[in-house]
């Protein structure tokens, strides 16, 4: 399968799912609103959701895809079927530990909410119903990382959306026949969360098992060299692949102390995860095992020209992105959000989050995409490091942000913290001699952000001369302004020619 097809059907797989977890958050929106129910399934999800997010971008690919690059196809399928076997294992006993003191990780979710029991105990309840999806999305995201090391791209672009798909069905049926209060509306959510993740486990399972060579074999796990550094280095990898969800699980504690500063955030976020997602999944699933081959082959030199390609890419689609979530904030909040349970204080308090999110969204993607390097050449010293700096600073700013600004400075925080992250990560790379961004680079950059402005002024001009707020003003600015910005890049040559004939070609 050619890059090109590769790439477009990830691309299509993760723009969907983005899309139907965009439904799904609308409804939870209109179904639970923001109030102290709201931030009790919310922060409980968090904690499921972020795991589900970081494996849903390929998180463990970092660990797997380059150690089955080093091996045969037969082995290869041996050694995947001992590290799925010691995790299903440990995840059992993980969410047997979760069930047992969800009171504690409830706490340490909201500290905020201590002084209230009620909602507390919500967000304990939440957890245990929601938290079994780990195992399955777990097991889902190894399985789907061996099939990505053999350039099957079909089941992992497609399982992830029965997750948001069944969680929809959920709550259309939920609001259509029956009347339930919100706690208990909230309670059928959780548990519908770790059925959906059953399914997509089945999906990618089915996909596993299917064709020649095989691509797994089972057997009693063995203490083989690879799974001692695949078990040591699991949790690591997690946490610098998914730094910037982890920052925002930091952010959701110090919010938890403002009212409906859970929700705000969360919606917020969504909204922002819908362009960063699509690019931590592409760059996860496609550049990681591209990088990871030049690395074995010693072709350093190719190695540093896919990564810059690739920064050119995520930036070409981040900043323009980033800039219309900044001047879009009010309209996508109020349109998307504002309905049912959810008033327009709620969608203003969601919008200033927003903006102030978008600031950090460019250096989110470049952490995620640079990351990759680090991963393919083994270098996870050095991404955790940044990781870790990257949350130091998130922590830090959040709460000296918070005090004045509330929720809209616990945002900034996090936007600072991805630039210490971005920031770390590069001085790692050139630490090893893998950062050459290059005069064509470079140029690309500077060519990108003149047509992000001249997007930006267009949508300035025309956010005013358009009246209110409605769905289909919305839908004129984005279309418009993306309209907008691929003249402006094809003009300043942000965007050339040659970019297709590249894309098509083999890895």
């Amino acid at each position: 399968m050619s890059l090109i097809r590769s790439s477009l059907l990830v691309g299509l797989g993760s723009v969907a799912s983005r899309i139907l977890g965009f439904a799904r958050d609308v409804l939870f929106a209109q179904a639970l609103g923001a109030g102290p129910v709201a931030d009790a399934f919310l922060a409980a999800f968090r904690l499921p959701n972020l795991v589900r997010r970081i494996l849903g971008e390929g998180g463990l690919n970092p660990v797997l895809v380059p150690a089955l690059s080093r091996v045969e196809v037969d082995e290869g399928a041996k050694l995947a079927g001992d590290a799925l076997s010691a995790f299903a294992l440990a995840l059992l006993a993980l969410t047997g530990l979760v069930e047992i003191g969800a009171g504690l990780i409830a706490l340490l979710l909201a500290p905020g909410l201590h002084d209230d029991g009620g909602t507390l105990a919500l967000v304990a309840l939440y957890t245990r119903l929601s938290f079994p999806i780990v195992i399955c999305v777990t097991l889902a995201s190894m399985a789907a990382a061996v099939l990505n090391w053999r350039g099957r791209f079909t089941a992992t672009a497609l399982a992830p959306l029965a997750v948001n798909g069944g969680l929809i069905l959920t709550l259309v049926a939920l609001e259509s026949g029956f009347d339930l209060p919100l706690a208990q509306k909230a309670a059928w959510l959780a548990a519908a969360s770790s059925l959906a993740g059953l399914v997509q486990l089945g999906i990618v399972a089915a996909a596993l098992l299917q064709g020649r060579p095989r691509l797994i074999h089972f057997r009693r796990p063995r203490r083989s060299p690879f799974l001692k550094s695949l078990l040591a280095a699991g949790l690591p990898v997690l946490a610098a692949s998914g730094a910037v969800q982890i920052y925002f699980l930091a952010a959701t504690q110090i919010a938890s102390f403002w009212p409906s500063g859970i929700s705000w955030l969360y919606y917020a976020e969504r909204v922002m995860q819908l362009p960063l997602g699509l690019m931590a999944g592409l760059s996860a699933s496609l550049l990681l095992p591209e990088l990871a081959r030049r690395h074995q082959a010693g072709e350093r030199q190719a190695l540093v020209t896919a990564q810059n390609r690739a920064l050119e890419v995520a930036l070409l689609l981040a900043l323009p992105a980033a800039a219309a979530l900044f001047i879009l904030a009010r309209p996508i909040s109020t349109v998307l959000f504002e309905r049912g349970a959810f008033a327009s204080a709620d969608a203003e308090g969601t919008a200033l989050v927003l903006m102030a999110l978008s600031l950090g969204m460019p250096f989110a993607t470049l952490a995620k995409v640079l990351s990759q390097t680090l991963f393919a050449c083994g270098s996870l010293r050095a991404a955790l490091a940044a990781a870790g700096l990257g949350l130091i600073v998130t922590i830090a700013s959040s709460l000296l942000l918070a005090w004045p600004f509330g929720s809209t400075g616990i945002a900034l925080g996090v936007s600072l913290g991805c630039l210490a992250h971005a920031g770390a990560v590069i001085l790692g790379l050139h630490r090893f001699g893998l950062w050459s961004p290059g005069r064509r680079s470079l140029s690309r950059l500077v060519r990108t952000a003149v047509a992000t402005l001249v997007m930006s002024l267009g949508l300035l001009g025309a956010g005013s001369a358009l009246p209110g707020t409605d769905a289909s003003v919305l839908a004129a600015l984005c279309l418009g302004g993306l309209a907008l910005y691929a003249l402006a890049a094809l003009a300043t040559g942000a965007v050339t020619r040659d970019d297709w004939a590249s894309l098509t070609k083999k890895p």
